[in-house]
């Protein structure tokens, strides 16, 4: 009876495989030495050092890793995320995830700005609410309930849309 040895080539090409899949589906793992005994700091640079190489091309990824630079006080850093991800795909969903990070630093003028190129990209209603709640919160409340208007428009049953309007009147951005 024979029995099956691999060879050293296909060992390796076995390996190689299991490598390049490990990176594929999401690159290097965290481990505890990645942030044990190290400051607060310097333990999330490490993570998001992790992070930043976990999401890869995933532009909601790249948006969320750099929400967390942005709003540590990396904008720098945070802003270079977001225009890889923007470069990757402009969409909608990527441009509204961006103005809420803008809007949770306050900056509403860039948080407006984000929102309207969602907008522009793909009329969307929950777009357009959040975009008119970055003009109510920027002081330009007879623009925002103009977009409001257009919102209920598309679709007046919307609570989402609804919560972020209210929030508005009372200073909180869109969560």
């Amino acid at each position: 009876m024979k029995t099956w040895k691999p060879s050293l080539a296909a060992v390796a090409a076995f390996v190689l495989g299991a490598a390049v899949a490990h990176v594929v589906a999401g690159g290097p793992s965290l481990t505890s030495a990645t942030f044990e005994g190290k400051s607060a700091k310097e333990a999330a640079a490490a993570v998001l050092t992790v992070a930043e190489a976990q999401a890869g091309s995933g532009t909601w990824e790249l948006i969320a890793v750099g929400r967390v630079y942005y709003l540590s006080g990396d904008k720098t850093k945070g802003q270079q995320l977001f225009d890889k991800a923007t470069s990757l795909k402009s969409g909608p969903s990527e441009w509204r995830r961006i103005g809420k990070v803008f809007a949770e630093a306050g900056e509403f003028d860039k948080a407006e700005s984000a929102l309207q190129k969602a907008v522009t990209a793909k009329s969307e209603d929950t777009s357009l609410a959040e975009l008119a709640a970055m003009l109510n919160l920027n002081g330009k409340r007879a623009q925002a309930e103009e977009t409001f208007k257009q919102s209920i428009a598309k679709d007046p049953g919307d609570v989402w849309n609804n919560i972020t309007m209210a929030g508005s009147y009372v200073g909180v951005s869109p969560h």
